[in-house]
């Protein structure tokens, strides 16, 4: 089959003449120059499309090469940048020095607080409740009575078995007469003895219960809220309240094993409570664990606090921030040289008088100063004011930082 160039056709006009050509294929015998003039139309606009998808496909694949090479690109930009800086007039900035000073390095965590004594007053016998010696929150002390139960029955008990033992002994006594003279057998004085001792036995069994009737403070604290009153009658078991000793309250933490060698008792602490504003109470570590826990890494330690007040409660969640040792020769700078973009911090360092910004690396902070570990020594002239206005490469003027 002979093929006809289909452009050959757009330039026929014949205006509806028939058209023959001996190349061509014939049907019917006529061919309007016209139908093959639209049919090559309708081929050079699908040419157009297909031309546009390949620009679009050509751009794609440019598009998505410089995104995977962005990074070269910008790296080549920025040393462009630096190695021609940024003209113009220098920039006024205020500068500061990078120094030595001391931080103390400190580590965060949270713990909660404890009684330094805690006891749930419970009854030990059944009874009811004659007399109550305390009121809610009241601070007692050792020794002091609490409640009392009634105790008149226990009471009458006790005199009884005392006059027992009374009797016990003159019995006992009057044998013993007996036996020199050979008048009682040496069985009957052991009877005698025995029930001498029994009924002295139950003397010390009636004491013990008439004191179980009356409940007193085993420490020094504070009353918790009253549980029980007058004329009601409880088990043995039954809740009258809770003593607490919170002068001084305890602190308990974990810290993680990695500063283990740095931990140590009579290390400062300072812990903080949401509830008192972050109101900072002091302390020292007292107690460390013997284990360290195999699932978390850490180890428990435990504080004291002077509380006179009793202003910390037990139970009451705190914010522990523990000072670990003391550095002399770390590197400061005035905290306001920061320049953070996303997790990275920067500064501007002056040098030949530009302003270079470099990537540094920060540790502990102090008011007003913050220690930089890696990126810049001691001496390193840093802008301070004036940030805003310069970027890397900028020419400066530097002036010293005011001090207050």
């Amino acid at each position: 089959m002979l093929v006809w160039p289909w452009w050959r056709t757009i330039f026929l006009r014949h205006q509806g003449r028939p058209c023959r050509f001996p190349t061509f294929p014939r049907r019917n015998g006529n061919f309007c120059c016209r139908g093959w003039g639209a049919g090559a139309a309708h081929g050079l606009r699908g040419m157009k499309t297909r031309n546009q998808f390949i620009i679009i496909a050509v751009l794609s694949v440019l598009g998505g090469t410089a995104w995977y090479y962005k990074d070269i690109l910008l790296a080549g930009t920025q040393q462009t940048t630096r190695t021609q800086p940024t003209g113009g007039r220098p920039v006024p900035v205020q500068t500061a020095v990078a120094r030595h000073g001391a931080v103390i390095d400190t580590i965060e965590t949270v713990g909660t607080a404890a009684a330094n004594e805690a006891v749930t007053v419970t009854t030990k016998t059944a009874g009811i409740v004659a007399k109550v010696h305390f009121t809610d929150g009241q601070t007692v002390r050792a020794g002091q009575v609490l409640i009392e139960l009634d105790r008149r029955e226990a009471q009458a008990e006790l005199e009884a078995s005392r006059a027992a033992v009374v009797i016990a002994q003159q019995n006992y006594d009057r044998a013993s007469k007996l036996l020199g003279m050979q008048a009682v057998s040496q069985a009957r004085m052991d009877e005698l003895s025995s029930q001498l001792t029994s009924a002295q036995a139950r003397i010390k069994v009636q004491e013990a219960r008439v004191q179980d009737l009356q409940i007193v403070a085993p420490f020094n604290g504070k009353i918790g809220i009253r549980r029980v009153s007058v004329g009601a009658f409880v088990p043995p078991g039954a809740i009258v309240t809770t003593l607490d000793d919170i002068d001084p309250i305890k602190v308990s933490f974990q810290v993680p094993e990695t500063v283990l060698a740095l931990l140590k008792p009579g290390i400062a602490i300072k812990a903080r409570s949401e509830a008192y504003s972050g109101q900072a109470f002091t302390g020292v570590v007292k107690t460390i664990d013997t284990r360290i826990d195999p699932a978390t890494r850490t180890v428990e330690a435990r504080a004291e606090l002077p509380n006179p007040f009793g202003t910390l409660r037990p139970g009451l969640f705190m914010t522990v921030e523990l000072s670990l040792a003391r550095r002399e020769s770390a590197i400061l700078v005035p905290e306001e040289a920061l320049i953070p973009i996303g997790t990275r911090q920067f500064v501007f360092v002056v040098k030949n008088g530009r302003a270079l910004r470099t990537e540094v690396e920060v540790g502990q902070r102090i008011p007003g100063e913050v220690e930089i570990v890696k990126g810049i020594e001691v001496g390193t002239e840093i802008v301070t004011a004036g940030v805003q206005k310069i970027r890397d490469g900028s020419a400066v003027t530097p002036t010293p930082r005011p001090t207050s």
